[in-house]
């Protein structure tokens, strides 16, 4: 009798701002998704690398020709380098749940990797030639489909998984959720800080600041509905650092995600059977980067009155429940729903 050969699984959830990774071996790790490579041999010889990835990237991108290879939901296409771009980060987060060891030492690694619904529609073929050579196999499932099987919401579910890049929602019916249950809005959290941005730069045109500070502003303050207090930042006005109060430009760039998200769910849920429509609007489960806006979930979950009510939950971890889920799928998954890569 022969060996059974060690396997090990991994989850990976490749996001447009952040990508997270969980593998059977217990590691977990959350990478930002930005790739650099040195602009000149002067950068070449500051940051000492060929390639940084992550925060990293982010901290030293004046030196390096930076790439987000994810936009709206797509892999960036038009260029080898944006290709390369998805292959470092994907390999990156891969050896950093331990594959290259495992590979080495002869076990067979297996990768559900999690996208944006349209990503996987658009960019499977892509997906897998950047996966080529750096796992066994590999099974390319939507986000939100992924978040429900990690969290068990498998029937009568609504999951609305807003990133930076695109919101997915997904109906689960007890099953592969199929195209005409999913849907995805390219009006999510990068749309929120464009609106920021514009607003307050019209507001205060003295103010200089950048998008990556933008960002961290909505991140840190960002809300919808009522505040009690304001969100306050400080940004240089000449080189001093002065206090702007942006609790309006806040809220209107928050506030714009309400009603295409709103639409969205109450199409999706019309297109469930009668009976079990009820359930769904009971059961739906908010999560990614940007469904910490405060008051979003309840925003979200009055929307629903107007067609019977519901409840809406909100994950308080969306970091790694992508990516925990991917993780679950292939620990389930029958060997027939695998495709083997070469390399």
């Amino acid at each position: 009798m022969t060996a059974q050969k060690e396997v090990l699984n991994v989850g990976v959830d490749l996001g447009t701002s952040r990508s997270a990774v969980s593998a059977s071996n217990g590691a977990r790790h959350l990478v930002l998704s930005y790739v650099g490579w040195p602009l000149d041999m002067v950068a070449r010889r500051v940051v000492k690398r060929d390639v940084l990835i992550g925060d990293e990237a982010l901290d030293q991108r004046l030196m390096l020709d930076l790439y987000r290879p994810l936009e709206r939901g797509l892999i960036k296409e038009g260029s080898e380098r944006e290709a390369q771009a998805v292959r470092e980060l994907l390999k990156h987060v891969l050896s950093l749940a331990g594959v290259d060891e495992a590979r080495e030492s002869g076990a067979e690694v297996r990768a559900v990797v999690g996208v944006p619904a349209e990503a996987m529609r658009v960019n499977k073929q892509q997906l897998r030639g950047a996966m080529e050579g750096l796992v066994d196999s590999l099974m390319i499932v939507s986000e939100p489909f992924a978040v429900a099987y990690g969290l068990e919401a498998l029937l009568h579910a609504l999951i609305v998984d807003i990133g930076a890049g695109t919101t997915d929602l997904c109906v689960m019916n007890g099953r592969y959720p199929r195209d005409e249950d999913q849907k995805t809005l390219t009006v999510a959290g990068d749309s929120i800080d464009e609106q920021l941005i514009q607003l307050v730069r019209d507001r205060y045109p003295e103010a200089n600041f950048s998008g990556h500070m933008a960002t961290s502003w909505k991140e840190s303050g960002g809300f919808v509905g009522e505040l009690s207090g304001k969100v306050m930042v400080t940004a240089p006005v000449k080189g001093k650092p002065t206090k702007f109060d942006i609790t309006e430009e806040m809220r209107t760039a928050c506030g714009g995600l309400i009603p295409p998200v709103v639409e969205a769910m109450l199409d999706l849920i019309s297109r469930v059977e009668p009976e079990y429509q009820p359930r769904v609007r009971g059961n739906v489960i908010l999560t990614g980067g940007s469904s910490q806006l405060k008051g979003l979930g309840a925003a979200l979950q009055d929307s629903l009155q107007e067609v019977g009510g519901g409840k809406v939950r909100v994950v308080k971890e969306p970091a790694f429940v992508g990516a925990d889920g991917g993780l679950a799928i292939a620990t389930d998954a029958p060997d027939s729903d695998w495709e083997t890569l070469a390399g």
